[in-house]
């Protein structure tokens, strides 16, 4: 992957733009491509650390802590104008300890001090600018500042000036006010005594709240272009696989419209690379057309599962191709040498937002010529105006179906004709400068990613997805864990650090757990128990119940901060009592089913003023309150009998129906003895045998498909 785009420096810090001739800063020894992208910058910077936080304390200055991402449009705009500016840089290096943080190695500290900057200034978004105490306590926040006062926003060099004053003359005010906001902090974490203490036996919600939640997801459904909400327009993908599970556990079908609808919309829409596959961070339009460019490899590993389950349910083509080529681009573009998953792609190339994936209809139509370029007109939409900027982004403006008539062709014969043009802008579109990538592997993510290539696997019937699942979760569970414990969060430049977060263990355990359903190889849930004792060992609230994003032995911080809700990424609360559920079905071991238990009850109250907030618990709940399928089937690879059921367990509509495929004569001893849902499962008269259990309760076994079948239903 080139890059010689100005946004991802190489491990010096180097950059084509000329800055790299000024004099390295602390920056420069740091890993994180967003960190080294500053490393030439005239600001003093420190990575976060002792250093700073101790010179903060004995100078007695504030701190100005500058949050980003390196595939952040609005940080590259910031740092252009105000970072790289000698004036801007003296202000800041006189007066302040000046601190950068990569919010993807920190979520932590990304967490409280968002927290902190919505409740300062009523909203939130990178770059985070927030100015501390040397204590660590934040007194003023916004997100980006334009270097001098315009569209209403005041110009950074005033606010560092006023900020300044402040600080010298009003510093009694600047300490009540950073109280507060800590207080505001806590409370937004649910931390404190907010949080009831839950009793050993506590029982979660019922169902009923799955509800009231799609009751407010649906509040707020566009009933014309698809999503949830306005401009700018954020993929929701588990809201919508809490559609699609709600149509299938109660025929929903309203449900499943949305859910159909909107998925339908975003893989029409330049949200979706038509040429590359893989989808772009949000949409700034409403109707999906126009999408902010970067590419996160967590949007897409959230999206994949949803698309496929979509497939089960419609068994439309579209969402499985969708999911293919999704997959197909991290395998393609986002997977290191080492064989782990990579960060992002950036937004900007050559200092242009979108350069990159824009064309124009000459270059399209001298590429493919005057025939080709009718069906393009159609299909890609270049006989429409310029979409972005003057440039044309290529989208499909409506239904497949419509499209494909218009040609006078079916929609299979639509994008077959399609394909081989496809290929030819592809291959002149990877002469261009590309995007700049962020290389570093983040185990939280690589989580995610492992779910979705294991999904991916099974309902596709590709290996492939599974061996690279294999390798990324091999990396995460060796390197990323030196001492086979505990897990470190980051790795680049052959160094992985930083303490891992829950969502870091939350995320990969998850995945394991899917990777055991595509491989069967019980390493996995082995391992996803392991990490799940860490969890209970050093994340546990043990006075309430749930878990801190942070463990026991982080540094100390203004709060413990919790992860309850939804954001961008899943609750990895959420995701945490879902490992339990599951884990809680392979072993039957009651604790499991207590931890789930008590952080459903924990949440309760919160939930029921905002369930829609909860996607991934709501997810957790129905499985451990519905049918609770699990179905361990028989035989030996390559038996064409166990094909078959696999097959038919795949195509069935609930994705939650947890399938685990044990070798024809049974599972060793101790892999029973530590997973007793494969007890005694065996092939029976040496044909391929299936076992549907619900709650632990299995059904008599069958070697017939068709049984099979029925027994799911």
């Amino acid at each position: 992957m080139s890059q010689t785009d100005k946004t991802t420096p190489d491990a010096s810090g180097s950059t084509s733009d000329g800055t790299a001739d000024r004099p390295a800063n602390r920056l420069a020894q740091e890993t994180s491509p967003y960190l080294l992208q500053h490393a030439h910058n005239p600001v003093d910077w420190y990575p976060w650390g002792d250093e700073a936080l101790q010179r903060a304390r004995d100078e007695d200055k504030p701190i100005f802590l500058s949050i980003g991402y390196s595939a952040c449009h609005w940080c590259h705009v910031m740092e252009h104008e105000s970072f790289e500016n000698d004036t801007v840089a003296e202000m800041m290096n006189t007066h302040y300890v000046n601190i950068k943080v990569d919010r993807e190695e920190r979520p932590d500290l990304d967490d409280v001090y968002m927290k902190a900057t919505q409740a300062l200034s009523g909203s939130g978004g990178w770059p985070m600018s927030v100015w501390l105490t040397p204590d660590l306590k934040p007194f003023h926040a916004g997100t980006y500042f334009p270097p001098d006062d315009r569209w209403g926003r005041p110009g950074f060099m005033n606010v560092l000036h006023s900020l300044n004053l402040a600080w010298q003359n009003q510093r009694d005010q600047v300490i009540e006010q950073s109280k507060r906001v800590v207080e505001r902090v806590e409370r937004m974490s649910l931390g404190g005594d907010l949080l009831p203490a839950v009793p050993a036996d506590a029982q979660g919600p019922q169902l009923d709240v799955v509800d009231r939640a799609l009751e407010q997801i649906a509040s707020n459904y566009d009933h014309r272009h698809g999503g949830f909400g306005g401009a700018p327009k954020f993929p929701h993908a588990d809201d919508i696989r809490l559609l699609l599970r709600h149509h299938v556990s109660v025929g929903d079908h309203p449900a499943l419209q949305m859910a159909e609808h909107t998925l339908d919309c975003m893989a029409r829409g330049g949200i979706y690379d038509q040429l590359g596959g893989g989808f772009h961070r949000y949409s700034t339009d409403e109707k999906w057309w126009i999408p902010h460019f970067e590419k996160m490899l967590y949007d897409n590993a959230l999206l994949v599962p949803a698309y496929l389950e979509a497939h089960r349910i419609t068994g439309r083509a579209d969402f499985a191709r969708v999911a293919r080529e999704c997959c197909e681009w991290v395998l393609d573009e986002m997977t290191g040498e080492h064989g782990a998953f990579l960060s992002t792609q950036d937004a900007d190339s050559e200092g242009e937002e979108g350069k990159f994936f824009r064309w124009e209809r000459s270059e399209v139509a001298a590429l493919v010529g005057d025939e080709a370029m009718k069906l393009l007109d159609v299909a890609w939409n270049f006989d429409d105006d310029p979409n972005f900027e003057g440039h044309w982004v290529p989208v499909r403006p409506a239904p497949d179906a419509d499209l494909a008539k218009k040609l006078g062709m079916t929609v299979d014969e639509m994008f077959a004709a399609l394909a081989p043009w496809r290929t030819v802008l592809l291959s002149k579109r990877s002469e261009r400068v590309r995007p700049g990538t962020d290389d570093k592997v983040l185990v939280a993510w690589n989580g995610l990613m492992i779910s979705a290539m294991a999904q991916a696997a099974v309902v596709l019937d590709e290996p492939r997805f599974a061996e690279a699942a294999a390798k990324a979760a091999d990396f995460c569970l060796t390197t990323m864990r030196p001492d086979g414990r505990r897990l470190l969060a980051t790795f680049r430049a052959d160094k992985a650090h930083i303490n891992g977060t829950l969502a870091d263990y939350a995320y990969l355990a998850a995945g394991l757990l899917d990777l055991f359903e595509a491989d069967g190889d019980p390493r996995w849930p082995t391992e996803a128990l392991a990490l799940a004792d860490v969890v209970e060992a050093h994340f546990a609230d043990t006075e309430k119940a749930g878990w801190f994003m942070t463990s026991d032995d982080h540094e100390e911080l203004i709060t413990r901060p919790r992860d309850l809700f939804d954001g961008a990424l899943p609750s990895s609360n959420g995701v945490m009592v879902e490992v339990f559920v599951r884990l809680y079905e392979l072993t039957a071991t009651d604790a499991h089913r207590r931890a789930a238990e008590r952080a459903f009850a924990l949440i309760a109250p919160v939930m029921g003023e905002s369930p829609s907030a909860f996607a991934r618990m709501l997810l957790a709940l129905m499985r451990a309150r519905g049918d609770g399928v699990t179905v361990v089937l028989a035989g030996d690879e390559g038996d064409a009998g166990l094909t078959v059921m696999r097959r038919a367990v795949a195509a069935h509509d609930d994705a939650s129906v947890a399938v685990y495929a044990v070798p024809a004569a049974g599972v060793a001893p101790e892999v029973a003895e530590r997973l007793p849902l494969l007890a005694g499962k065996s092939a029976g008269d040496g044909r391929a045998t299936a076992y549907v259990c619900r709650h632990g309760t299995c059904k008599a076994p069958t070697s017939d498909p068709a049984e099979l079948v029925r027994q799911l239903h």
